[in-house]
Formats: C-alpha cells, structure tokens, sequence
C-alpha cells in the first residue's frame, strides 16, 4: 500500500498561521500527544519539564539563520531587485547560489549593487552564471577580509522570514526567528521547534539532569518545497549539509544505552539523526549532505520523542511527524489543535510526542 500525499491534507484556517512569535518564548501552547494511549494534553511549553528527568537527552540543532534577504538594483538600469542568499559555493571566491526577483531581468554579466543605509554601495555582485529558471549563481566583488565581508552581509541582509507570514521583517524577529543556542551561521530559516526554549527552561532542564546534545544541519528552502506527486516514494528532498560530532554521538548512545527518552527538537534533528545510524542501531559521528525524506511505514532508530511545531498541510515535515506520531494520531491531534486555535508554523505552538 502505498502512502500518499493526499493523506496528509486537512483544513488549516489562514487566522491560525502565526504572524508573530508569543511574548514569552516558553509561554506557546504545548500539546502532548501519547503514542501509546492515543492521549492529547494541553499544556503551556514550559511544562516540558513534567515530562523529562535525570539522564534523559535532548539533541539540538545549533544551526544559525543568516540575514540571507538582500535588496538591491541592476546596473545602469536602476531597477530594483531582491537576492535570496541560499549558500555559499566557494568561500574564498565568495561565489553563492541565490535566488533573484524579478528574474527575467537579471542575465550573466550583469552587476548588482546593493547599498547601506547611507546610500553609498556596500557591496557588488556579479552574475555569473543560470542554475534554475530564478536561481543564478553570483560573485561577490570585496576585497576586504572575511570577517568584513560577513559584517556587510549581516547589515544589509534582512531576516529571512517564510511568505507564509504575510509581513515585512522586524526587529523583533533578528532575535526571535532565531534559537538561543544559535551557533554554526549557515542556514536560510529557523529549526523552529527550537524557538520556545527560552535561557531559564534550558537552565531547569540542566538542573534535573537532562544532558544536551547539540548537531548542525543548515536549512534550505527545499524545506518550504510544495510535493506535487501523489506517490510518496517518488518524492525527492534537497540535500542539506549536516554534521554529527563525536561528543553529541556519545551523549545520545548513553542516553540509548540507559534506556532514557532521547528527544529529537525538531524535524531537522530527526533527519539527522536517521541519517547517521550504526549498524547497531546507535547513532555515529558524521559530517556530509542528506536529503532523508521520512515517510510512513518508517521504523525510526535513535529518537523515542519528539518535540515539533504544527506544520501545513501536506509539507514533509508534517509526513515526518506522522511517520514518528502514528497518521491516525497526528491527523487527530491536528484536527484537535485547528478546533482548539492553536498557532501553526515557524512562530505558532508546539507538540510533543511522547
């Protein structure tokens, strides 16, 4: 039998997509789904600590959101144009993949100024080549050193907020649409699952005992994709970069070997971890691209709980989640939290799934 998009749909009101983060990151709603009861809870997210003791793990994602939204104007033209940073591809010749708006006007050769608040140009970029129907691949022309190169970046680049929240960046969200324990700078949006821990719920989670393990995969837009076919299997993800250290590998196998909950925050944690798994069913250091896509009948090894936000229908990372949760029971709890008014996506509530 095979597993099909369609199974994933349900009726999201457009009020439920969060447009801003709540005041408090530990203050979202937290539902509780038990796998094996069939139980929901509803719980505020700084309950977590109810649920988690001595010797448990949490694996983090410390991937970092760089400001990857530049806007800019063509050469000799003027025309006003916006440059969507997606990687770096040569860090010495400072050659990225990007995306350009509008992009039938911008052609091989032609250079792109991107101006500071003073209005004097900051920075210059060169295209050099067509990767898709929007993307291009461009060369920024900086003689300064690394460091300088990544402050102008930083300044000039806006928060890459997804267009499902229907506003422009604010300063609110350079902080907020990033984790506290944000690190290795690379990713284009938010592991969002992490966005409800807050400096005093990671310190009460330390207190009790529960060891962290921190990993790094850089989020793509693949994760934002639509799947346009109907068969599953025939669904292919975007690699992403992602990377396992020895020192995270060991706390989560002890956690295993102990019989504790190990808990994957978020969809990115859960790919990286079923991407690096022993022949012994025990997670192993790792550094290299995946593009795992997760999808029922899935028999997960490293992760015995999960804590996600809700996401859209039929996204990936919603198949993941029912691949981990039971379809049956997440269909459930989702048609629950849309009754119930929980917030949905990058900035709406969470779930743990026990």
């Amino acid at each position: 039998m095979r597993t099909k998009l369609s199974q994933f749909n349900f009726n999201l009101p457009k009020e439920l997509v969060a447009q801003y983060p709540s005041e408090e990151r530990d203050q979202s709603r937290l539902m509780v789904v038990h796998r094996q009861t069939g139980k929901i809870e509803h719980k505020v997210f700084k309950d977590l600590l109810t649920h988690f003791n001595d010797g448990d793990v949490m694996i983090f994602n410390n991937t970092k959101v760089f400001p990857a939204r530049l806007f800019g104007q063509k050469e000799k033209t003027g025309a006003k144009i916006e440059v969507f940073l997606l990687r770096e591809l040569n860090h010495d010749a400072r050659l990225w993949d990007v995306l350009v708006d509008p992009a039938r006007k911008i052609r091989v050769g032609n250079k792109l100024y991107f101006e500071d608040e003073h209005g004097n140009d900051a920075l210059v970029a060169e295209v050099v080549d067509n990767t898709t129907s929007r993307g291009r691949t461009i060369r920024f022309l900086f003689d300064g050193t690394e460091d300088d190169f990544q402050n102008e970046l930083i300044k000039l680049g806006n928060t890459p907020l997804p267009k499902y929240i229907e506003r422009e960046p604010e300063a609110i969200d350079r902080e907020r649409y990033q984790t506290i324990y944000a690190k290795e700078i690379g990713a284009v949006a938010a592991p969002t699952a992490g966005l409800h821990f807050s400096r005093e719920l990671m310190k009460r989670l330390e207190l009790k005992g529960v060891n962290f393990a921190e990993l790094t995969l850089h989020i793509g837009l693949g994760t934002f994709r639509t799947i346009d076919v109907e068969d599953l299997s025939k669904h292919k993800m975007e690699a992403e970069y992602f990377r396992i250290s020895p020192n995270a590998a060991d706390t989560v196998n002890k956690g295993l070997t102990d019989h504790k909950k190990v808990c994957a925050v978020g969809t990115t944690v859960m790919r990286s971890v079923e991407t690096a798994v022993s022949a012994e069913h025990m997670l192993k250091p790792v550094e290299g691209w995946t593009n795992k896509f997760i999808y029922p009948p899935y028999d997960f090894s490293i992760a015995n709980s999960m804590i996600t936000n809700f996401h859209l229908p039929k996204s990936s990372l919603l198949i993941l989640v029912s691949a981990f949760g039971g379809l049956d029971l997440i269909m459930d709890a989702y048609n629950e939290a849309v009754k119930e008014k929980y917030r949905f996506y990058s900035y709406g509530d969470a779930m743990l799934i026990l």
